[in-house]
């Protein structure tokens, strides 16, 4: 089978010939239906997010939605023909092994999430990275009802993480240097969009998640939040920030960071979608494309999610 392949950082991905994969005990292997495109490819191939992979070459693709084709000895509670997602971290596939961009993947049977009846393929493959880490940074920082929230990037994280944070009773503000999303931002309910969070500096903001993580956007989080306030790191855009010491030492800002999320929390997600509570902007691609969306990417030229279909 065909599969996209990153040889080596700073070279792009090629579409080259892959065995299929076999389930082993404790396995499945999964049809892929749909796998999206996330902006940590891009950083594997710019060389920012290369080190974090388990070997090169690897089939990159760790947003994957599809249909269970095969189950290897010893696995039960999955069965062949369920449909299901696979929630993303940095030990499972298209980082720690061979991922979804090819027409089937093999994973361990721990890895699989039943999907609920109400999504598709193209809204859950999203669901299983996006979805869930916007999910979690939120919990992490502790948003609830009424919380003033500052919210950098309107993506394919930070346009979930309005939704979800307005379903719990934020008070949401956003930035995004896109304006051409800052209509779908309001609509999604944030109380004002702007292209930098300090100008939100002045309405006592207690939350900033960073969904880009550019550096300067971190650095505005930290001079934007008000006195003992929180911000929760999610974007990696550049690996390093200039921040204020100062402003973390004389506010007492608490500064964590999030990283994916738990099997619980892609669940809660994938039945928000489920529901129509929640939606990814998305972009529809064919597989042949995958190729040249990752490049689109890097361009910054993609609204949303960009999700390769396969039949």
């Amino acid at each position: 089978m065909k599969a996209w392949r990153l040889t080596a950082a700073h070279e792009p991905l090629t579409l080259a010939e892959v065995p299929e994969p076999v389930a082993g005990p404790g396995e499945v292997v999964i049809d892929v239906k749909a796998a999206s495109l996330c902006h940590s490819d891009v950083g594997f191939l710019d060389g920012t997010l290369t080190g974090i992979l388990g070997f090169t070459p690897i089939t990159l693709g760790h947003e994957i939605a599809g249909v269970v084709s095969a189950v290897g000895e010893g696995v039960t509670g999955v069965t062949v023909g369920e449909r299901v997602g696979v929630p993303t971290a940095f030990g499972g596939p298209g980082q720690a092994t061979d991922g979804g961009f090819a027409p089937k993947v093999k994973v361990g049977a721990e890895w699989v999430l039943p999907l609920p009846d109400g999504i598709s393929f193209q809204q859950a493959a999203p669901a299983t990275d996006a979805g869930m880490t916007a999910y979690h940074a939120l919990k992490l920082g502790g948003v609830t009802a009424g919380t003033k929230l500052g919210i950098i990037g309107a993506g394919g994280l930070g346009s979930l993480a309005i939704q979800f944070a307005v379903g719990l009773g934020a008070e949401v503000y956003v930035a995004e240097i896109n304006e051409s999303v800052w209509d779908a931002t309001r609509a999604h309910g944030a109380k004002a969009v702007a292209k930098d969070i300090t100008e939100f500096a002045d309405l006592g903001l207690e939350v900033i998640v960073d969904y880009a993580g550019f550096g300067t956007t971190t650095a505005g989080a930290i001079d934007a939040i008000a006195p003992k306030g929180t911000v929760v790191q999610v974007g990696l855009g550049r690996e390093r920030a200039d921040i204020s010491s100062q402003n973390v030492v004389f506010k007492e800002v608490t500064y964590v960071g999030s990283s994916a999320g738990t099997h619980e929390d892609c669940a809660a997600v994938m039945q928000l979608i489920a529901d129509g509570k929640a939606s990814s902007t998305l972009s529809e691609i064919g597989f042949d494309e995958i190729g040249e969306g990752v490049e689109r990417l890097a361009r910054g030229e993609v609204v949303g999610r960009l999700v390769a279909v396969l039949p």
